[in-house]
């Protein structure tokens, strides 16, 4: 089975520094802002445990994901001050990962292919 699906999600998980949670959200609801307005997000959203956070996305596709990523980056920047990203997948077909293997090298993501799926 095939699937037509191109959307590409990336999942950070972070492990937030001590005392830094309270920050760490104050960024998350500028993330969600800015995310808000990007033409090719599909979803977008925080969720938490502890002093561990995960993020929620995903795209239309390798250009809406490399998109958001330029739109945030100040942002990203400023939340690994306080936090690290402890694990990061992307999932996706494999046309659109192959586009994302160069831009994304320097945080060694897992990447898991889709093979079989649709979206309404």
């Amino acid at each position: 089975m095939s699937t037509h699906d191109r959307c590409c999600s990336i999942a950070p998980y972070f492990k937030i520094a001590e005392g830094q949670i309270d920050q760490f959200k104050e960024l998350c609801e500028q993330f969600v802002a800015r995310a808000s307005s990007e033409q090719k997000c599909l979803y977008y959203g925080f969720c938490f445990q502890g002093d561990e956070a995960y993020c929620r996305e995903g795209y239309e596709g390798a250009e809406g994901l490399l998109a958001h990523l330029d739109n945030v980056g100040d942002l990203l920047q400023r939340a690994l001050e306080i936090a690290e990203i402890v694990r990061l997948e992307i999932h996706g077909p494999e046309e659109e990962l192959k586009k994302l293997y160069e831009p994304l090298a320097q945080y060694n993501p897992q990447y898991f292919v889709l093979e079989y799926g649709f979206r309404r």
